[in-house]
């Protein structure tokens, strides 16, 4: 994956980011979706979580491999499929948490979710890890990435007794150079109009259950995503506008702090997140590996012949999990 290259039909990283969500195959060859279970857990401040198993036979101590999906995401979306795929056949077992609001069905509290809700990936994972018989694994795309990295760095030690290794992949580590990036030129249209799309009837939604949670008429003028996290983003979560929670809620800072293996993902030419503002070696814990392909897009990494597959960043963020697992199990630590 260090060396991933597209195809030469899909030039570009805006191209290699929207073909790989809306066209490329999420299997090979003739391979159906595999099906999910799903189970809603009720939260400790009265709200939901629904979470999506699955649903392919896998022995009871097989790891598992808990996938946290990024902005707006859900296990439809392409990487949870292809991650499927990739967990199957390594027989290990597979489970994507729904942020709250993103599994189909608004949740309860005024509440949403946000990229830097270390608490929330705290609860998932104490309570994926009292039903997990072998080993467990962390995997966050996206939004959920940063925030997986964020709980990890805050944990420091005490996550070594939760999960053996993390993968975050495609993460905007410094928001305010992703929500920046975001609300310019091309990206703006394409991409910031596709998330105002879901997320501001969202936030209505709330605010008709609790009327005055967030001035209205600011949302309804919000055109990019600093404007939306600024009405309604940061003030219901706790934080003064955007550009502290943008502060705030980003895991650069904090990356020194991890103490179990991670593996940050980041395409060259992510549209979401400027290469410059991708950590280096030496902000970073030594416990860290650093992948920095020139291709793959936004999540996207399409391969193979027309109209391309979305395997292949699953299979080598796995592999190298698995790997992290082998080398714990040797003494290679």
């Amino acid at each position: 994956m260090q060396n991933f290259r597209a195809p030469w039909w899909l030039p570009g990283g805006h191209l290699q980011t929207i073909w790989s969500a809306l066209v490329a195959r999420r299997s090979l060859g003739a391979q159906a979706a595999l099906p999910w279970r799903r189970e809603r857990w009720e939260t400790p401040d009265g709200d939901f979580v629904d979470v999506d198993f699955l649903a392919v036979p896998a022995a009871s101590a097989a790891p598992l491999l808990v996938l946290f999906h990024g902005l707006e995401g859900s296990s439809s979306s392409h990487y949870p499929q292809a991650m499927a795929q990739v967990c199957a056949a390594k027989g290990w077992q597979l489970a994507v948490p729904h942020f709250r609001g993103c599994s189909g069905e608004p949740n309860r509290l005024p509440r949403a979710y946000h990229s830097g809700d270390a608490d929330e990936i705290a609860w998932v994972l104490a309570r994926m890890k009292l039903r997990a018989a072998g080993d467990m694994l962390a995997m966050g795309v996206s939004l959920g990435g940063n925030a997986l990295a964020c709980w990890a760095a805050l944990q420091q030690e005490q996550a070594k007794d939760w999960i053996r290794a993390a993968a975050v992949v495609c993460a905007p580590l410094d928001l305010t150079a992703g929500g920046n990036r975001l609300g310019k030129g091309l990206n703006r249209w394409l991409y910031t109009r596709m998330f105002l799309r879901t997320l501001v009837p969202k936030a209505l939604g709330k605010w008709e259950k609790s009327p005055g949670l967030f001035d209205k008429d600011a949302l309804l003028r919000a055109r990019d995503l600093r404007a939306f996290d600024d009405v309604f983003t940061a003030p219901v979560h706790g934080f003064k506008d955007a550009e502290d929670y943008w502060c705030r809620a980003s895991a650069k800072p904090l990356l020194k702090r991890v103490r179990l293996p991670m593996l940050l993902l980041n395409a060259r030419n992510d549209p979401f997140v400027p290469e410059d503002s991708l950590p280096k070696a030496s902000e970073v814990s030594e416990c860290i590996h650093l992948w920095r392909p020139l291709h793959g897009g936004h999540v996207g990494f399409a391969s193979g012949r027309w109209p391309g597959h979305v395997l292949a960043m699953p299979q080598a963020v796995a592999d190298w999990l698995e790997q992290q697992l082998t080398d714990q199990k040797t003494g290679k630590e």
